[in-house]
């Protein structure tokens, strides 16, 4: 199919490339815009002037001469709107109100769900959204909009097809959180693509081109970024590889499967394994293990070496050149780390070994909200860095 545009469509291009390179390397000059990206300085003025109305940028004043006159020297404004960013989880969520840059104004963390009845859950967003659209700042554009990661399987028009975790199917959250918020830019995707997203634009995977994000907590989800892109499926429902099955007789898993990765590298392996114990949780497992507690080390071993068998079948398929682990267990990092090392390097193919990083994510819990939010900044800025 061939794609054709008009002059409208042509203009929208140029004003995003202008755009994206004011955001990347400010404070930029007029003609340094026109050098990196390639446009002529008329084309460049003209834009940048528009942006100037539209109080995207901002002149912050003369720079350093060349020789000639002081150029103009030009921001992004981040302060032009703000967007909330949500993760979904498992009986709780996260919410951020952040600015255009990504900088977090407001949080609100682990806000409890008493019912993951899906009527239930979405009153509760909606509640969160409106406390944190009456607290920020005022700003040309106001609140832009709302980006949602959810656990699950999520399609191309933001419902959640399957989220055994939370026993959804065919939840139309993103219809739902529309016709609360009207005019609202509203984006709804799988809370480990979010999450790959928040690393490749603030955390670790920054200018990486070949990326896998694992995010293990409640479960196991991945977002995986292919030659800068993020790579979504023939269909958008790629990175359910939480349900890889890792033992071929194994434990009965809530998606149907049997033997799934998350059910002996995720939060789920504590609460299986503290049936007999005194723990339940990552919380509570972490206490015990800073004690020295013989089952507490024993099963984050194990956890850390289930969590190295599924990412060497990731390295192996993929070939990436680096994996980011993300969400709570980041938080056991301390005793995973070292048997999930180990367990890579044992089973990953030689050749994939080289180059190749593997990070604990610096974001911490904050990949998916963030990634959500930058989600809904990028439709909003119409800049086209990653596809999605």
């Amino acid at each position: 199919m061939k794609v054709t545009g008009d002059q409208a469509l042509v203009k929208k291009i140029n004003t995003s490339i202008a755009l994206e390179a004011i955001q990347l390397h400010a404070p930029i000059s007029r003609a340094q815009v026109a050098s990196m990206t390639g446009l002529n300085k008329a084309t460049v003025s003209n834009l940048v002037n528009e942006l100037l109305e539209q109080q995207l940028v901002l002149e912050i004043g003369p720079g350093q001469s060349s020789g000639g006159r002081k150029p103009l020297m030009l921001l992004f404004n981040r302060h032009a709107g703000y967007t909330i960013g949500i993760e979904l989880g498992i009986g709780s969520f996260t919410a951020i109100l952040c600015d255009l840059s990504g900088q977090i104004v407001l949080e609100e963390a682990n806000i409890p769900i008493r019912s993951n009845e899906s009527e239930h859950v979405i009153d509760s967003l909606c509640d969160t959204i409106t406390a944190l659209r009456s607290q920020a700042p005022s700003a040309p554009y106001g609140t832009i909009g709302i980006g949602i990661g959810a656990p699950g399987m999520v399609d191309e028009e933001g419902n959640v097809l399957f989220a055994p975790n939370l026993g959804w199917r065919n939840v139309a959250l993103k219809r739902a959180i529309e016709e609360r918020f009207p005019g609202a830019i509203v984006t709804v995707d799988n809370e480990a693509r979010a999450g790959a997203i928040g690393e490749w634009e603030y955390g670790a995977g920054e200018k990486a081109q070949h990326l896998v994000y694992i995010s293990a907590g409640a479960g196991i989800g991945t977002g995986t970024i292919i030659g800068g892109e993020l790579f979504k499926g023939a269909y958008g429902y790629s990175g359910e590889m939480g349900h890889m099955t890792i033992e071929a007789n194994g434990r009965k898993c809530s998606c149907g499967n049997r033997g799934c990765w998350e059910l002996y590298a995720s939060e789920k392996a504590i609460a299986e394994a503290g049936k007999n114990v005194s723990y339940h949780s990552l919380e509570e497992i972490m206490q015990a293990a800073e004690q020295d507690e013989p089952n507490a080390l024993h099963t984050l071993h194990q956890i850390g070496e289930y969590l190295g068998v599924g990412i060497a079948n990731i390295i192996n398929t993929f070939n990436p050149e680096l994996v980011i682990i993300g969400n709570k267990l980041t938080q056991a990092e301390r005793w995973i780390r070292k048997p999930l090392l180990r367990t890579v390097q044992q089973r990953t193919l030689q050749s994939h070994q080289h180059g190749l990083q593997i990070h604990f994510s610096s974001l911490q819990q904050r990949s998916t909200v963030l990634g959500a939010a930058n989600q809904v900044i990028q439709s909003f800025v119409g800049r086209t860095k990653v596809s999605v």
